[in-house]
């Protein structure tokens, strides 16, 4: 009976969008900490960050030259004035610059009291206590103070990812230290026993393990822990020890093999017994049979065992797991791609009944995003996720032909 409702409430073939809003769901609510900018790569902001100063702090120069009034100079004639000082980044003296005088001036160094342009350096020539201008003088060579921010304007939102620009921006709005989410932990669990670690002997009948290290990687790079457990043979006891430790000490479980329909896909025998399935197989190809659901109250990933299709399965449905935990946004730069239109240069088939991700390199062309392929489209081939750099988005039963125009996915 405990068998036929699991069945009943377990949904099978449903459709990406149907599969990503069931995963939302289940999203995790992470702890917060404090860390230092000298870690804050990678992660994700917890709150919003304001600015605790402008920026620019004051008026100041965007290059170096002389600062002047441009009343005084007279476009394409040569205009004598007399040199009153200089200004140089981090000087607190005041000068000031009147009727015929010019200040000598330094990138990033306060605007002189009067100025209201700066002439360039290299259109000037020095004569003794003078300066001759023979170019324009600019007022947008001047950068006004709050133009780039205004004090206590809120400029990061929570959920953005940290990188490098938006640490220097931290920076520079005055904060030493921001809050962040603390790393989901998540447990990575491949399956099958047909596989030997690199680097150790391996035997005819048996494969080199690859999914766990790739995951692990994609984990990390969108602001996770990674935990690679040891691979679990075709055994359920095995399996299920191997479950009940993630459980332990992860926010998430990815599992990888055993998810489809044969004998020995333990991860879904093993799941419709004891877990939580909430669904199973979505339409998409390839990358078809993933489940999602519960092992104790942990949520998992069941994903494919060939390697193009957890790949591909990471990027389109267990990534909007973590967006939906952190909390991000379009805008927050949590991304392992984009969005775009591109022109095929090659047909590609699409799939029956299925959105069809095919590999494909995309290129800036002269008459925009072109599309090529250059290996065969096989699930177990992971080059052709080295040789491309991006997947069709072919909704069901659609092919794509030379010429067409079509969506597709733009790996980071």
């Amino acid at each position: 009976m405990c068998l036929i409702m699991l069945d009943m409430l377990m949904e099978r073939g449903i459709s990406l969008e149907k599969a990503i809003s069931i995963v939302q769901l289940e999203k995790k609510t992470l702890s917060l900490e404090l860390i230092h900018l000298d870690n804050a790569y990678g992660r994700i902001l917890a709150n919003p960050l304001n600015s605790k100063v402008n920026d620019p702090r004051f008026d100041n120069s965007a290059m170096d030259g002389w600062a002047v009034r441009k009343e005084d100079c007279s476009e394409g004639n040569e205009t004598i004035l007399q040199i009153v000082g200089i200004s140089q980044a981090g000087n607190s003296e005041s000068i000031r610059v009147g009727p015929g005088e010019a200040c000598k001036i330094m990138t990033g160094a306060p605007i002189p009291i009067g100025a209201d342009a700066i002439v360039m350096i290299e259109d000037s020539r020095p004569d003794n206590e003078n300066v001759i201008i023979l170019g324009p003088a600019r007022r947008t060579y001047i950068r006004k103070k709050g133009e780039n921010i205004s004090q206590d304007e809120q400029v990061l939102s929570k959920g953005h990812y940290m990188d490098a620009a938006s640490i220097s921006l931290a920076a520079t709005m005055g904060h030493e230290t921001i809050e962040v989410f603390c790393k989901p932990v998540v447990g990575i669990i491949s399956t099958g026993n047909e596989l030997a670690m690199p680097g150790s002997e391996i035997k005819e009948s048996q494969i080199y393990e690859s999914n766990s290290f790739g995951i692990a990687a994609l984990v990390e790079g969108i602001g996770g822990k990674p935990i690679r457990y040891e691979t679990v043979t075709d055994s359920v006891e095995e399996l299920r020890n191997s479950l009940d430790r993630a459980t332990e000490n992860c926010d998430l479980i990815i599992t990888s093999g055993g998810v489809s329909m044969g004998d020995f896909d333990i991860v879904r025998k093993l799941m419709e017994l004891e877990g939580e399935v909430a669904f199973w197989r979505i339409k998409m190809r390839p990358g078809g049979p993933p489940l999602f659901g519960k092992w104790k109250k942990t949520p998992i990933f069941g994903l494919p065992g060939n390697p193009v299709s957890s790949h591909l399965v990471f990027s389109m449905l267990v990534f909007p797991w973590f967006t939906a935990s952190f909390g991000t946004h379009k805008n927050s730069k949590l991304t392992l791609g984009k969005k775009v239109r591109v022109k095929m240069l090659n047909d590609v088939k699409g799939a029956p009944g299925k959105l069809c991700l095919r590999r494909i390199k995309i290129t800036n062309d002269t008459e925009g995003l072109i599309a090529t392929t250059h290996t065969h489209q096989g699930s177990g081939n992971i080059h052709s996720m080295v040789a491309h750099n991006g997947f069709t988005l072919l909704p069901p039963d659609t092919d794509a032909n030379i010429g067409d125009i079509i969506d597709a996915f733009w790996s980071n």
